[in-house]
């Protein structure tokens, strides 16, 4: 399995992420009544901020997933973070599937990890999941995450959590593959 990471094109790409944001199973996503002008705006927005970046994931070639880092110390989660030199957030979407792929999730999320890790400044990757998004939760948790605690956001109660990279290394998810 070849996995990619590629700038996002919003002309390329915005009725891919359309349909994948507003699928039924992205409910967490927050965007099921988004239009494609919403989401052309939402992404236009992030790829203005020189603090956050979106990219499309590739599959052997096949669009399959989206991600997002950004700076948490520069987001709604910063009254609830004690911030550190070489933090940095992530969002991962895997594309909606009929034909679900034993251990296709796995790849991905380890592969965006590993991904922000090759950056040697980032030294701790923080997510902000749903509270009732157990099965995400369970996925950080087999990366290598620690939950803290239960937060309250503008649109939602999350769970903030944090992964190192020796927790990452260490985890189900990362520990059979090293970091260059």
């Amino acid at each position: 399995m070849r996995i990619s990471h590629h700038p996002l094109d919003l002309a390329q790409h915005l009725d891919l992420l359309h349909a994948w944001v507003t699928h039924p199973r992205s409910v967490y996503w927050q965007m099921q009544d988004a239009t494609p002008d919403d989401v052309r705006a939402e992404y236009a927005r992030i790829a203005a901020d020189p603090h956050h970046t979106a990219w499309l994931g590739t599959v052997d070639d096949e669009p399959a997933f989206l991600a997002e880092h950004y700076d948490p110390a520069l987001s709604e989660l910063a009254p609830h973070l004690e911030a550190r030199p070489g933090d940095v957030g992530m969002h991962v979407l895997v594309a909606p599937t009929d034909t679900p792929q034993h251990g296709f999730t796995d790849a991905v999320f380890a592969a965006v990890l590993r991904h922000l890790f090759d950056d040697p400044t980032v030294e701790r990757v923080v997510v902000e999941p749903d509270v009732r998004n157990t099965a995400i939760r369970a996925k950080n948790v087999a990366a290598g995450f620690v939950e803290l605690r239960e937060i309250s956001l503008r649109t939602k109660t999350a769970v903030l959590s944090t992964c190192t990279r020796e927790d990452f290394l260490t985890s189900r998810l990362g520990g059979a593959h090293a970091l260059a």
